[in-house]
């Protein structure tokens, strides 16, 4: 086959996603990183840059100040610290990305927790100056919890301190110590300059120490395919498509976001709680059928055969499938700062697309963020307290352990009463 033949193919090949997230203590550049990454790449429009440079003058800024760009809350601005999470889009001709700025102020740090949810990786900042923090630690510990795959620690302001190696190794090693003690699958330091700009798009002159690649070259080239679980076929079903429409009268289409597995037309697919099993008949989306469907593609299933099927069942594979389960054992992020989250309390969960009542059994234990101690003698989860705890809920969840599968092994905990959501939780086990 000539290389004519093959060109448009090859050219055509659609770029892969890359989510990341930041993370770190206040002030440690968070922002600015995001803008002198966008700067750099020169994924500005003229009038945001204009904008930037004229609120950087009448704050009287001696520099464009590039945190500008994702603090775009008043309040974020009065007191130069991120409060809500910031989403921010950019492309390089190897790969797109969309980042996630995330607040540092431990009152945030909730939000913090929405943002790296569903990164792919995290950056997680640290001020040369300072060295790790508790918010770094307690960031950090988030990620581990959140299964984020790769963890990228940027040493920031280092023009600060002379760009000193001692001072980087020094952090470094403090880091890779206590990254030891989670589960961190992959981990890389980089010494940086957000405001300077060194080492964020081109390795800088200034660190003749460092052999590593610059930041961009970093997230460019991180191998996140085999992140997702492509065996476990889990397709919580959102919506039933019946077209109210008179040329079309036998469509019934399933339609939801693929949350692992493949799924294609023929293959063999039980449906929970039922049990009933069918074949998949086509996988349609808004371009039309596709041969194949995997995360996170939002497609509708058709099947061959009529089953009752609504809006919380799960299409998975008859011999893979997750047990339906009413007692759930959970790490629970706390996010409310009114009320604590006690044993006996009640309250609704939203796991995939199904809603359920909970009752919480048990706290098992509440987890000291620095030490990352126990302490099995808690009676409440507080504002970004984590604990472990034991819920039973009133219907069966189809659930997974959260370390299997990040989207079947989560779920949100909201108040009834306020209907706020309280708390974030990730299934340790399944009984």
């Amino acid at each position: 086959m000539s290389a004519e033949t093959i060109a448009p193919e090859t050219s055509a090949r659609p770029m892969d996603l890359l989510r990341f997230a930041t993370a770190g203590s206040v002030d440690d550049g968070k922002s600015t990183l995001i803008g002198r990454l966008l700067y750099d790449t020169k994924s500005l429009f003229t009038d945001q840059l204009e904008a930037v440079e004229a609120v950087s003058a009448a704050r009287g800024d001696e520099y464009t100040n590039l945190a500008l760009l994702t603090d775009g809350l008043r309040a974020e601005r009065e007191q130069g610290i991120t409060i809500d999470v910031a989403y921010r889009y950019f492309a390089t001709p190897r790969r797109k990305f969309i980042i996630a700025d995330t607040p540092g102020h431990i009152q945030y740090t909730r939000n913090m927790v929405t943002g790296a949810s569903t990164a792919d990786l995290a950056l997680i900042l640290v001020d040369a100056r300072k060295g790790l923090v508790e918010q770094s630690r307690r960031h950090a510990f988030l990620c581990s919890l959140l299964r984020v795959p790769h963890l990228v620690l940027c040493v920031n302001k280092m023009d600060l301190v002379d760009w000193s190696q001692d001072v980087f190794d020094q952090i470094a090693d403090e880091f890779t110590a206590f990254a030891a003690k989670l589960d961190v699958p992959d981990l890389a330091v980089v010494p940086i300059s957000a405001l300077k700009g060194d080492n964020i798009v081109t390795r800088s002159e200034n660190t003749p120490w460092y052999e590593g690649p610059s930041l961009l070259h970093h997230l460019e080239h991180v191998h996140i395919a085999s992140d997702r679980n492509l065996v476990d076929v889990r397709f919580p079903v959102q919506y039933v498509i019946r077209p109210q429409s008179t040329t079309v009268t036998d469509y019934r289409g399933y339609a939801g976001q693929v949350a692992s597995g493949v799924i294609k037309p023929g293959d063999e697919i039980m449906v929970l709680p039922s049990g009933f099993t069918s074949r998949i008949a086509a996988v349609d989306t808004a371009d039309g059928p596709v041969a194949e469907a995997f995360p996170p593609m939002s497609v509708t299933v058709r099947l061959t055969d009529e089953i009752d099927i609504s809006r919380g069942d799960m299409i998975c594979r008859p011999n893979n499938a997750p047990t339906p389960t009413q007692d759930v054992e959970a790490m629970v992020c706390w996010m409310d700062e009114t009320r604590p989250l006690q044993i006996g309390g009640r309250y609704t969960i939203k796991h995939t697309t199904r809603t359920a009542r909970a009752i919480v059994r048990d706290l098992h234990y509440r987890l000291d963020i620095n030490t990352l101690h126990r302490d099995d003698t808690a009676t409440e989860l507080t504002l970004n307290e984590i604990g472990r705890v034991r819920l039973r809920t009133t219907v069966p969840l189809l659930a997974d352990e959260y370390r299997r599968n990040r989207t079947t092994g989560g779920f949100i905990i909201i108040d009834e009463a306020t209907n706020r959501t309280v708390a974030a939780a990730m299934i340790v086990e399944t009984t």
